[in-house]
């Protein structure tokens, strides 16, 4: 089952929950998805566009040495970049893409490579995710595995909780 977004801004609304988003890749579509539903403004809080490294470090507080050591297309970049939006825009939750979306490779990685990220209360939960097609598909199928894996994080929360 693919997790959407309205489904989400509603489990998001009805725990009383917050969202973020970091984006590299995606540019704000992440976003714009999210806040294209209907009463996405109780629990959407912003978004950061990260598309430079440097805004990476500068806005999100993700370290040079983490940069340095595995790249900006790397789990241990998503994760930081998810963190950093939570922590910088006091969400419960925050989402975080980083890849490539090509035409070309990035530090090595094909286009296609794409890390997402999600940082909650009490977890940081990160998937690579291999995607074929041109830029516009492997933009539209990030934002859709960033949701879906939002929607992962949700549905242990529950399962732990009740």
């Amino acid at each position: 089952m693919t997790a959407d977004a309205p489904a989400l801004v509603a489990s998001l609304t009805a725990r009383g929950a917050t969202l973020a988003t970091a984006e590299s890749l995606t540019g704000g579509q992440l976003a714009a998805l999210l806040t294209a539903v209907p009463g996405a403004s109780v629990c959407f809080v912003g978004g950061v566009v990260a598309y430079a490294t440097a805004v990476k470090v500068s806005v999100l507080g993700v370290s040079p040495a983490t940069i340095e050591e595995y790249g900006a297309v790397s789990a241990e970049c998503a994760t930081a970049m998810a963190v950093g939006a939570r922590q910088r825009l006091g969400a419960d939750y925050a989402l975080a893409t980083t890849g490539v979306a090509g035409p070309g490779r990035q530090e090595g990685h094909p286009p296609g490579h794409v890390w997402i990220a999600c940082a909650g209360p009490a977890s940081v939960e990160t998937r690579l995710l291999a995607l074929e097609g041109d830029r516009a598909a492997v933009q539209a199928a990030s934002c859709r595995g960033a949701l879906s894996v939002l929607d992962g994080m949700l549905r242990r929360e529950d399962s732990v909780l009740g």
